[in-house]
């Protein structure tokens, strides 16, 4: 975890956005009607820091809780690191994006400049199987060594 208490809060935001930026996937946690919980890991690519894209099968367990239940919780971490790993967290609403042109751009060039395919329209719209959805942002978090969570502003 970060050790926050010797950082300060530009030491922190520099902390979250390269966790941001370094990481392929985030791990979405979304409720259905009844409040059940799940996760699911999505290959993410972020425009800044306030919005982050991502392509699922919309009968997916996490795109039908998002349907019903758009309020969200991301985290995304980097398990690798020895001796621990630094995580952010995000409190979010997501959408299935329908105007697809802008959200598919943002997607294909960072999947481009990691080796991956580019997608097109004819993928994330009816009739074809996937679609592009979009988390707006609206905090940011680390947490310390004795978990407890500090704001972070990305802006």
């Amino acid at each position: 975890m970060v050790e926050t208490a010797a950082r300060g809060p530009d030491e922190l935001a520099a902390i979250a956005r390269s966790i941001i930026e370094s990481n392929r996937y985030m791990t979405l946690a979304t409720a259905d009607e009844q409040g059940v919980p799940w996760a699911s890991p999505v290959w993410y690519a972020p425009e800044g820091y306030g919005e982050l894209f991502w392509v699922s099968n919309p009968h997916a367990k996490h795109s039908q809780n998002l349907a019903v239940r758009p309020q969200l919780a991301i985290v995304i971490f980097d398990s690798h690191q020895a001796g621990g790993w630094n995580a952010m967290y995000m409190s979010a609403n997501a959408e299935q994006v329908t105007d697809v042109d802008r959200g598919i751009g943002i997607f294909n060039r960072r999947g481009e400049a990691q080796g991956l395919r580019a997608w097109g329209r004819e993928d994330v719209l009816p009739p074809g199987r996937h679609r592009l959805y979009r988390a707006t942002v609206s905090e940011h978090f680390v947490l310390d060594p004795h978990d407890e969570r500090h704001p972070v502003d990305l802006d």
